[in-house]
């Protein structure tokens, strides 16, 4: 039995085009009727995918048309019905971040692959982490810091040589970048239900911005990160190709 679709694409003309065709072959049942959203476009289009139908909370199958594609399945105009049928799910819960700015303005966002904190001058951050409650790291000179789920542990958490994490591991990945005070630190792995919380040290003098997924808090004075598992979304893979396997494989490439 096929499923009820409904197709969304990035501003690419590559991906807008192919909207434009799969609409034509396949119906659309448009976003409140479908029952699986096809997402075309790339990484970053997948993460708006996810943020958009939070609501509809619909299982999102991305097709390819970005320069990575870790999050997305290889874009093809037929077999789309079998390729659904057989398809492997994967749910991901996202980090609910509230940052305070320098004024006092709570900001709540959400994050599927990670929330980081960057420097917004040529000076260092300075930064004092701490873990439910408890200070870890009395001072942290760096360009940042960010947490990092599991989804995203293979994203910017990667890039700063941070640790990939099974998509099933119930942990989260703390990694700084550009750490020159505590030098040594290269981060630290944390249980999932772990709250982590930043303030922002001589935060006038070296302002800190705080970005979830696309969402970005400039001047923050402190940021609260945690899991928030009564979120899931469910992103959907080709047989043979799920996210436990690309996120193993990535282990393994030169």
């Amino acid at each position: 039995m096929t499923k009820a679709l409904h197709f969304v694409a990035s501003d690419s003309p590559e991906a807008e085009d192919a909207l434009k065709r799969m609409r034509a072959r396949y119906d659309d049942a448009g976003a409140d009727k479908a029952e699986i959203v096809v997402a075309l476009g790339g990484d970053g289009f997948m993460l708006q995918t996810l943020h958009a139908f939070l609501d509809r909370n619909r299982p999102i199958y991305g097709m390819n048309f970005g320069s990575i594609g870790f999050l997305m399945n290889e874009f093809r105009e037929d077999d789309l019905h079998d390729r659904l049928a057989a398809a492997e799910s994967a749910r991901v819960h996202p980090l609910r971040m509230t940052a305070e700015t320098r004024d006092g303005k709570p900001v709540d966002a959400l994050a599927f692959n990670e929330v980081s904190l960057l420097r917004e001058t040529r000076q260092a951050a300075k930064l004092r982490i701490l873990v439910d409650g408890k200070v870890r790291i009395p001072e942290l000179i760096c360009d940042g810091i960010l947490i990092s789920t599991p989804a995203g542990s293979t994203a910017y958490n990667l890039s700063a040589h941070g640790p990939i994490l099974p998509i099933d591991a119930d942990l989260l990945a703390l990694t700084p970048i550009s750490a020159f005070r505590p030098r040594r630190w290269r981060g630290a792995l944390l249980p999932h239900r772990a709250r982590t919380r930043f303030e922002i040290m001589e935060a006038e003098k070296r302002p800190v911005s705080a970005v979830a997924d696309d969402k970005e808090v400039r001047n923050v004075r402190s940021v609260d990160v945690a899991e928030d598992r009564s979120i899931t979304m469910t992103m959907l893979f080709d047989q043979g190709h799920s996210l436990d396997e690309r996120v193993l494989a990535e282990q393994f490439v030169d």
